[in-house]
């Protein structure tokens, strides 16, 4: 069976995206001094560390305050992360619409791991109109910028024919880059792919090789 998407994707992810804390060269003192002088850097790190309890005490609202403080700056990393709390409701009143507006900010701006969440909320209909299109358009958006989670998700709508023509053929190549970074759901789907001879030619000997896979037999 070939796996379902991902869901949205949060805060955590983010740290990838942040080469390295100010907090770790200046202290969160200086930090918090720099974030109440209006660094939206600063504020955001300073939200971060309260989301995810890293150098001071976890406290989800504190994390929204300096959030929203960055994000009314045009901080796309704070624009992204406040819109996941709300999608939540951690921290922020839930509020899939509001989210979903936060998040767009930041797609817009480049960030690729919200233009990807822009693409589950189009795909799902999480506080927006479903709409397989605008999917798709995100979800390469982010795909192209190398975002793993993306290409398994493109790789799926191509499959599926989902918000364009079926290709899976197109589907399939689009797992394989996110399988070759890794991504496990990609691995199984690009294994199975070549157990079925679904959009390659069969090979058995290539499912094997990207991991365990289903037997012939299984739908």
């Amino acid at each position: 069976m070939f796996m379902l998407h991902a869901l949205f994707v949060g805060v955590l992810s983010c740290a990838m995206l942040v080469n390295s804390l100010q907090a770790e060269e200046i202290g969160v003192a200086e930090l918090s001094k720099r974030a109440l002088a209006g660094d939206a850097r600063a504020q955001f790190e300073l939200g971060f560390m309260h989301e995810t309890g890293n150098g001071v005490g976890k406290d989800l609202s504190e994390a929204a305050k300096w959030y929203g403080k960055a994000a009314a700056q045009g901080d796309a990393l704070a624009e992204f992360s406040l819109g996941i709390l709300h999608s939540e409701g951690e921290g922020v009143e839930q509020d899939p619409v509001k989210a979903v507006k936060l998040i767009r900010k930041a797609a817009e701006k480049g960030l690729a791991l919200a233009q990807y969440n822009l693409g589950i909320a189009y795909e799902q209909g999480m506080g927006s109109p479903r709409d397989d299109t605008e999917a798709v358009k995100w979800y390469r958006k982010a795909a192209d910028q190398g975002l793993d989670l993306a290409q398994y998700n493109l790789g799926g709508m191509y499959f599926n024919g989902k918000g364009l023509a079926e290709d899976k053929a197109e589907g399939v190549k689009w797992w394989r880059k996110a399988a070759e970074q890794g991504n496990a759901k990609a691995q199984h789907n690009l294994g199975m792919a070549y157990n079925k001879g679904d959009g390659v030619p069969k090979d058995l000997e290539e499912s094997l090789g990207w991991g365990p896979t289903p037997n012939t037999t299984s739908g």
